[in-house]
């Protein structure tokens, strides 16, 4: 009997990929999108992807979406300073609801991680073990868009600017991390208690970005190495609120130091095909 496998955040950036993987692999009518707000899934409803509503913010509206639901993926929340509450809702749900494997989208070496963005993905590894739940946890690096959705400002300025140094990054696509989720979920394979550490093949310095870049436009792009506190206020001044911009500094500085870089390949283990390529993902954003 085919298992139910429920997303949370289905209409957000990674969530809408992990439901486009999933319908590659079973079918629309064993797929659960929970969402905040229904209104917005109506293109998944049309497709035969069952729409129930869950607020994190609303634990009450959990218990009930969670009925029937086999195998969860909790894909982390986006309000930073909230999520470790937001988590807990979903895993006394997911524990009400006796669920099968949670899974759930955590950081790159979250446990051991400096970085700000570690610390709510700490807390919620530690919930999901005190609950007792049959878990999975995925490790999500960096997300090659991090970088790519600013190609405009950089092409503009003729610059990338950054605080990371000469530090590798192994990032990959949304769609490899997707790709990944979809693959545990559906697999027939236990992957209970497991940790995947998830990042991209190829490493590469944002001065090879930067290159890149030039590359492929035609344009001379340089990389500005800044210091911490500079990025900060350059990334603020372009508009970006400055919690945001503190999250980005700090990722920025510790990946000087290899805190975003990992060859363990285990990512393109798992989705069984090589992660894509920086090449590709500028191309595109291009």
């Amino acid at each position: 009997m085919s298992k139910v496998i429920g997303v949370t955040g289905a209409t957000g950036q990674l969530g809408r990929l992990v439901i486009s993987s999933l319908l590659n692999k079973t079918d629309a009518a064993n797929v659960v999108a929970l969402v905040r707000n229904p209104d917005n899934a109506q293109d998944l409803r049309d497709i035969g992807v069952q729409v129930r509503q869950a607020d994190y913010n609303q634990p009450d509206s959990l218990a009930s979406a969670l009925v029937g639901i086999n195998k969860l993926l909790l894909i982390s929340g986006s309000e930073v300073g909230q999520r470790a509450q937001q988590h807990q809702a979903v895993i006394d749900a997911a524990k009400e609801a006796n669920v099968e494997l949670l899974a759930y989208t955590s950081l790159l070496r979250a446990t051991e991680s400096p970085l700000i963005l570690a610390e709510e993905h700490k807390i919620t590894e530690a919930a999901i073990e005190l609950a007792g739940l049959p878990a999975v946890i995925l490790r999500n690096g960096w997300y090659t868009e991090n970088y790519t959705q600013t190609i405009g400002g950089a092409l503009e300025a003729g610059i990338v600017a950054g605080a990371a140094e000469q530090g590798v990054l192994n990032t990959a696509s949304r769609k490899d991390y997707a790709e990944a989720a979809a693959v545990v979920l559906t697999s027939s394979e236990n992957h209970i208690g497991k940790i995947y550490e998830l990042a991209g093949d190829q490493g590469f310095t944002l001065e090879q970005y930067a290159a890149e870049i030039a590359k492929q436009s035609g344009k001379q792009i340089a990389y500005q190495n800044m210091t911490g506190p500079d990025f900060k206020q350059l990334l603020v001044q372009i508009g970006l609120p400055e919690g945001l911009a503190t999250i980005l500094e700090d990722a920025e500085i510790h990946a000087a130091k290899g805190w975003l870089s990992d060859n363990s390949s285990t990512l393109s283990q798992l989705i069984g095909r090589p992660t894509t390529l920086l090449t590709d993902s500028v191309t595109q954003a291009l």
